[in-house]
């Protein structure tokens, strides 16, 4: 969506752009400020250090980012309207490249309402390897148009399922039977789509490597992208670099794509409970300042490491193993929206839990009714998606 053209049912509101390589903003009223100067500039990598704000662009305050106020994003003020997805296009003095947001980051609003009764769109039918079947699905990924696909773990294979097809899934990688030729995979524990390839990325976890498929018709087998790693979650953000948690050294790594040694992002300081350490680092999400957020399994808690730093900080559990709403229970798959909020999906309460920035204890939102196969329960949730509507 172009900087400042209208996104809302609502005239008074525009889509403000984030600055940054690629096309994405946020919906606001424009009205929110009188002035410029009532707003402080962004500082260095386009940051904002005070709570609850986003570097942005306004139209009152020309080409310079500022830092806007997030209260300012109304949903209820400014109701989306559906459009394509946005792209930037980048010119070079021989080539023009057009790419679309590797991660688009809805604003949730604080007050939001959450169904508590699920619906099913893949699977459903029992354990089984039939094209209807999962069997321990684990990892997944939400393309723009609405298709999931899913690690699909006993069945060595990667699925995916067409929005509104409740019958049958496509396998699209492995489904050879477990093993190590480039056309299987051996127990696959998460997957992502690469929008600039249209390729799959998918940790390969008992084969102890990262792999690479096309989605192109014909498609026969993967490749390899790193191997020796002892992978469980991986994530990319917009500039097309990959992080990937390694659970046998204990550590998250950023690479760039043909880069098998990788750049140390958290932990590789032993297992642990310290604010250096990790112990079972699962799923990971990163944010648009490339700040890694980690499930850290065995010590029931989500952490954050900012870019270069030694340490990472609490957001989320760390008080032991538990049900309290100041606790988590090994913690799986997470998301962060643009108010700092985490969304986590604690895997022993049966439930998914919202943590606002800063606070002590969050708020159950899906489940947390015990395990069962009922609409308003969950049974040792591992993911969950967020999508946007542009």
């Amino acid at each position: 969506m172009a900087q400042y053209e209208r996104c809302s049912t609502n005239a008074g509101c525009a889509c403000l752009h984030i600055p940054g390589p690629i096309s994405v903003g946020i919906c606001s009223y424009l009205s929110s400020i009188t002035v410029c100067s009532q707003l402080v500039k962004c500082g260095n990598n386009n940051r904002c250090y005070a709570p609850n704000h986003e570097c942005l662009y306004h139209p009152k305050c020309q080409s310079t980012p500022i830092c806007f106020p997030v209260q300012s994003f109304n949903g209820a003020l400014c109701p989306l309207i559906a459009t394509t997805n946005a792209t930037t296009t980048t010119a070079t003095p021989t080539t023009t490249t057009t790419r679309t947001p590797q991660i688009v980051i809805p604003t949730v609003p604080a007050n939001a309402k959450w169904t508590q009764n699920g619906m099913t769109v893949a699977g459903g039918q029992g354990d089984g390897s039939a094209n209807n079947q999962l069997w321990g699905p684990v990892g997944l990924f939400v393309d723009d148009d609405q298709t999931v696909v899913i690690a699909d773990y006993w069945n060595h294979r990667i699925m995916q399922w067409k929005k509104g097809d409740k019958t049958n899934g496509q396998v699209v990688a492995g489904g050879k039977g477990q093993g190590n030729r480039l056309d299987q995979l051996h127990w696959p524990i998460d997957v992502l789509i690469d929008k600039e390839t249209d390729g799959l990325i998918i940790c390969d976890q008992e084969n102890r490597r990262v792999v690479r498929w096309s989605r192109l018709s014909g498609t026969t087998q993967g490749e390899i992208l790193i191997d020796n790693i002892d992978c469980v979650g991986l994530t990319m953000d917009d500039q097309r670099y990959l992080y990937v948690s390694d659970y046998g050294k204990e550590e998250i790594k950023r690479y760039e794509l043909g880069d098998k040694n990788g750049t140390l992002v958290a932990g590789e300081n032993g297992e642990g409970s310290g604010l250096d350490q990790l112990s079972n680092p699962r799923y990971l999400f990163v944010d648009r300042q490339q700040n890694v957020y980690v499930s850290d399994e065995t010590n029931h808690r989500v952490m954050k490491w900012n870019k270069g730093a030694k340490e990472g900080i609490l957001v989320a559990g760390g008080q032991g193993e538990g049900n309290a709403l100041t606790q988590l229970n090994y913690p799986q798959g997470l998301f962060v929206d643009t108010l700092g909020t985490l969304y986590v999906a604690d895997w022993g309460d049966e439930r998914i839990m919202r943590w606002p920035q800063g606070a002590k204890q969050g708020t159950v939102i899906v489940g947390g009714n015990g395990q069962g196969l009922g609409a308003n329960q969950l049974h040792g949730p591992l993911w969950f998606v967020f999508r946007s509507i542009w």
